[in-house]
């Protein structure tokens, strides 16, 4: 599909076309159009309490001429992103997340906020099928489903339960308009929708224990 450019502090998907994306990033939420998806790695450092991180961010995005993108914020490391693609009946889907679980939730509970950084899952899915609104929120549903079931393939627990994202997670799906009514389990979109990022978030969840287990070995 498109190309991905890592850039420190910054990552970027270009989707190859401008195309409704529908998010709740930090930066142009909701469903708009645009070209293209950026990460923006962040240190604790650069987020004090008392900053507008909107009005950073925008200044941050106006700068590097990306004022119309739609744009992620971790501490995580971005440059250990994970993508995967899938297909089924000819549908195409291509995923690309950062995993980063240092603000880990268990659905339906809630802890302090993490003082060890914000890294978090965020997920930017591309579809090659043209959908209905309604289908663009059913198929957010499936990206939320499929980044869930890898965290709990991954057996990850809480005092308060399993993990089953983080309290800042956040996904963005691109795909063009059309006139698909339904993307859902039962149908090919949610299949390769799944699948991709199932796959992506198991890998960077992989790769986050390995670099954990690392860190606790260095200072334990």
């Amino acid at each position: 599909m498109t190309a991905l450019h890592h850039d420190h502090p910054w990552l970027t998907l270009d989707l190859g076309a401008e195309m409704p994306v529908l998010s709740w990033a930090v930066n142009r939420p909701g469903l708009v159009r645009a070209r293209r998806i950026l990460w923006r790695e962040v240190r604790n450092a650069d987020l004090p309490r008392d900053l507008d991180v909107v009005a950073w961010l925008e200044a941050e995005l106006a700068a590097r001429g990306a004022g119309h993108a739609v744009c992620f914020l971790t501490s995580c490391d971005i440059a250990r992103v994970c993508e995967s693609r899938a297909e089924a009946e000819g549908i195409r889907a291509r995923a690309v997340a950062t995993v980063g679980l240092s603000n880990a939730e268990s659905v339906g509970t809630r802890l302090p906020p993490a003082t060890h950084g914000w890294g978090t899952i965020n997920i930017a899915v591309q579809l090659s099928e043209g959908l209905t609104e309604g289908a663009r929120l059913e198929a957010l549903s499936v990206v939320a489903q499929a980044r869930t079931a890898a965290l709990m393939g991954a057996g990850l627990r809480l005092a308060t339960g399993p993990v089953t994202g983080t309290g800042t997670d956040c996904i963005a799906l691109a795909a063009p308009e059309g006139a698909t009514r339904y993307a859902g389990l039962h149908t090919a979109a949610g299949e390769a929708l799944g699948r991709a990022v199932l796959d992506a978030v198991a890998r960077g969840v992989a790769i986050w224990q390995a670099s954990d287990a690392a860190r606790e070995a260095r200072h334990g």
